[in-house]
């Protein structure tokens, strides 16, 4: 009885097939009002917005935006898979499937401007620091 064997030609063309074929690619594109804010996922500075990045797994991610003039925004969002993604679908989507598959998400966020406080504010938080000395 005659065995296959994989590891000639044949089957380095054959894996490399499967691996050449299709693919998932994720992108975020972060918008803020207004623009030219400097966005933080997770941690790491992706940009100024408008930011488009790619992105490898779903889940819980942490954002964080900065502007001169503006109240830093700290919050999070959830970025959920689509219904490809389980098991055994991302094996089609991810592998079998010949065409390119592009998820991609939007996110905006508005910004507050910045208030400055008033002369009342400040001497009330003065007498409350030094109450606390």
């Amino acid at each position: 009885m005659k065995r296959c064997n994989l590891s000639g030609p044949l089957g380095i063309a054959l894996v490399y097939t499967l691996l050449a074929t299709g693919c998932v690619e994720r992108m975020l594109t972060i918008n803020t009002t207004p623009q030219g804010a400097l966005v933080t996922l997770n941690d790491e500075e992706i940009g100024i917005s408008p930011v488009t990045v790619s992105f490898q797994w779903y889940g819980d991610y942490d954002v964080r935006i900065t502007k001169e003039g503006y109240e830093t925004l700290k919050t999070h969002r959830q970025l959920k898979g689509p219904w490809y993604d389980a098991f055994p679908f991302d094996l089609f989507a991810g592998v079998l499937n010949p065409n390119k598959i592009v998820d991609s998400y939007e996110w905006t966020f508005e910004l507050k401007q910045r208030q400055q406080p008033g002369r009342d504010e400040l001497i009330e938080d003065a007498v409350q620091l030094k109450k606390q000395l």
